[in-house]
């Protein structure tokens, strides 16, 4: 009896629990949605929900006004430059208010802050301002005393209209800073530990498009004094991780690197490893209501090295592991609660991540959903080396999200430690992962072939052997070459065997459609059996004969009717079945080729790429060689006349091509506007 009161009583609970869970799903008020291999935004589940909004009023600070930072110590005390109030607010982890400072004693007089835009708090709880307004930054104790103030850097280098205006800043384990200054292009700027400048550090280089290089080069000094001046792109705000790495943003619009990692030595030493660099979105809309790519306005990173960095455009939170693989997405600006206005900075509290929001003035706090939770364990499963925890966790994460790419790569990297090759390689490729794919199959390549050495060898050998034995019965027989015989005869004597199907009549037409069907059926096997690391992501189920015979069809006789139109007038002595005779013999190389680049293309990994290519190349240049030499024997021109009627032929086929395309173009148009015309007759003769 009692047991079964136990039950009765754990209903209610289970139901109170699912009342309060529900709401907090539907809490969200953004979609969730990440990244596939081909660029595409997938239905993902929400990694981060709102939890609270904190206000000035709430914890009984007064209003922020347009606050700047935000920095949350080790211990869990969060303090926030409340910019417009010129103070700063500490608070613990609670959100109780634990210190205002809004002044300090500057020997003996009264001092304050104007406008502080940037605060970093050491282990020992010194506080560091950039205390923006007054040029200057200020250290202070944790009680708020005066340490030291570090005025302008001074230094022959900088110029002498220099501005000197602090507004983001870090410091090292050994009492380095790091300053990021407004409108300062030359970097970040470097400070001692006696607060003395010592140089600029990760300049971010000028970027040209073609075009204005192209200008830069033609153009005198005085057209290009004229020209818009060209500046590198200035840091806007800095974090530092456990190793003293620098975390810089920028947020220069299309960039792809506005965030990077830089070492002492100011190189930029990021990972971006995964489908795309770490930037934010990679597809956006310019008619859309928040329309351009992400700006970059703030990074956080924690200790694990998992960053996240914020977009100030849509208000999206993007996060990343070590190797820049795209973990997951959330955020949004907008009007509900839970979203952004003008987001300025990050961090994190443990396992929340926290977004200050300048333009509603308080801070949104967000905690892991289990979705969250269960990748972010499941990426730092995999960065220690806990294969079995990691595999399970990425599995958990499977379930809840069957289009997590990264997931499979988490799988087979932890498969791979264990040495299950072949199930690296199985998730690897899931995973669309291509390096990592090639270093587990280089291992199971090795040990197929320890395994099954005896039969390779042979097999080998057997080959050899009747390549011998067939070498020896083709040159006893010195037979006249049939229809097949005279397109191998062709590819290897191509003067003589052009001559003699132009004028002896030895070139078949039907032989040469044989060709080109024979080349889009190997087109379309090499789509579907090539190896992973040469073909990628291929969609086998629309793979067929048809769409590979459009790709080789259409562009053959666009060759073969712009080159016949051409030479014509240009006294050439080809007529058109000739020269498709002709151009199709010519693919013999490329169609001899492909068979072995299949079998190639599933024996080498990605370091060994170049024997692929460069067996391509060869088939690619013979081709174009065979090719010169049909035209120069069809037509009976010079070397010179060829090469020119080949060029001609290439820009006639431009030619082709625009007129088609400007042709259905009008036909579109034209139908729309009939159809416009007819249901406007329809309209008014049922109005009538």
């Amino acid at each position: 009896m009692n047991h079964w009161r136990k039950w009765l009583l754990m209903f209610p609970l289970a139901a109170l629990l699912c009342g309060w869970a529900a709401p907090a799903a539907l809490a969200a008020p953004y979609e969730g949605y990440n990244y596939s291999y081909w660029n595409e935004p997938e239905p993902a589940p929400v990694p981060y929900l709102p939890d609270r909004q904190i206000t000035g009023q709430q914890v009984s600070a007064g209003p922020f006004n347009a606050p700047e930072d935000l920095f949350v110590t080790q211990d869990g005390h969060i303090y926030v430059a409340d910019t417009g109030n010129n103070r700063i607010v500490r608070l613990d982890a609670n959100w109780n208010v634990t210190r205002i400072i809004d002044s300090f004693d500057n020997n003996g007089k009264e001092d304050g802050f104007s406008a502080p835009s940037g605060l970093f708090v050491t282990g020992d709880g010194h506080l560091f301002v950039a205390d923006t307004n007054n040029k200057r930054i200020v250290e202070l104790t944790a009680e708020g005393e005066l340490v030291r103030v570090i005025g302008p850097p001074e230094a022959d280098v900088l110029p002498e209209n220099f501005s000197y205006q602090p507004i983001k800043l870090v410091v090292d384990l050994a009492g380095r800073l790091y300053v990021v200054g407004r409108g300062v292009f030359d970097g970040i700027m470097q400070f001692n530990a006696g607060g003395t400048f010592t140089g600029f550090i990760g300049v971010n280089k000028v970027r040209y498009s073609p075009v204005e290089l192209f200008w830069k080069t033609v153009l005198t000094r005085e057209q290009r004094s004229k020209m818009v001046l060209f500046i590198p792109v200035e840091f806007n705000n800095v974090d530092i991780d456990e190793e003293g790495f620098i975390y810089a943003t920028t947020a220069e619009q299309n960039s792809t690197a506005p965030v990077k990692r830089l070492n002492p030595s100011g190189d930029d030493v990021l990972k971006r490893n995964g489908y795309r660099p770490p930037m934010g979105d990679t597809r956006w809309s310019f008619t859309s209501a928040m329309p351009g790519s992400s700006q970059i306005v703030a990074v956080t990173v924690d200790e694990k090295g998992i960053y996240s960095i914020l977009d100030r455009t849509r208000g999206r939170v993007f996060t990343y592991d070590r190797d820049g693989k795209l973990m997951y997405i959330f955020g949004l600006n907008g009007e509900q609660k839970g979203t952004f206005k003008i987001p300025v900075d990050i961090d994190m509290l443990g396992d929340q991540i926290l977004v200050l929001d300048k333009g509603l003035n308080h801070i949104v706090v967000f905690r892991p959903t289990l979705y969250g939770k269960t990748v972010r364990d499941a990426v730092i499963y995999t960065e220690i080396g806990e294969e079995e925890k990691a595999i399970a966790a990425w599995r958990k994460a499977l379930q809840m999200n069957s289009n997590l790419e990264i997931a499979y790569i988490g799988i087979g990297k932890a498969e791979l430690r264990q040495g299950n090759n072949l199930e690296a390689m199985k998730n690897f490729r899931l995973g669309m992962h291509l390096d990592y794919y090639s270093r587990a199959f280089e291992r199971y390549r090795k040990e197929f072939m320890w395994e099954h050495f005896g039969t390779i060898a042979g097999g080998l050998l057997a080959c050899v052997a009747v390549m011998i034995v067939a070498a020896r019965i083709m040159k006893r027989k010195s037979v006249e070459p049939g229809v097949v015989g005279m397109a191998w005869y062709t590819a290897l004597h191509p003067f003589k065997g052009f001559w003699d199907l132009k004028f002896e009549k030895k070139g078949k037409v039907w032989f040469a459609l044989v060709l080109l069907l024979l080349l889009s059926i190997l087109y379309t096997l090499k789509r579907q059996y090539s190896g992973f690391i040469f073909n990628p992501g291929v969609d086998f189920a629309n793979a067929s004969i048809l769409q590979e015979m459009t790709y080789i069809v259409l562009p053959f006789f666009l060759w073969c009717v712009a080159n016949w139109s051409l030479t014509t007038l240009m006294d050439g002595e080809g007529k058109f079945h000739e020269i498709v005779t002709a151009t199709a013999y010519a693919l013999v190389p490329i169609i001899l080729v492909q068979i072995p680049l299949i079998l190639l293309s599933n024996m080498l990994t990605v370091q060994e790429a170049s024997f692929y290519r460069l067996l391509e190349t060869i088939a690619n240049l013979w081709f174009v060689y065979l090719l010169f030499v049909g035209m120069l024997t069809v037509h009976q021109y010079s070397v010179t006349k060829t090469l020119a009627t080949m060029l001609l032929t290439l820009i006639v086929i431009g030619i082709i091509v625009f007129l088609g395309l400007l042709f259905f173009s009008l036909l579109q148009q034209m139908m729309s506007f009939g159809t416009t015309v007819y249901k406007e007759i329809v309209f008014r003769m049922a109005e009538g």
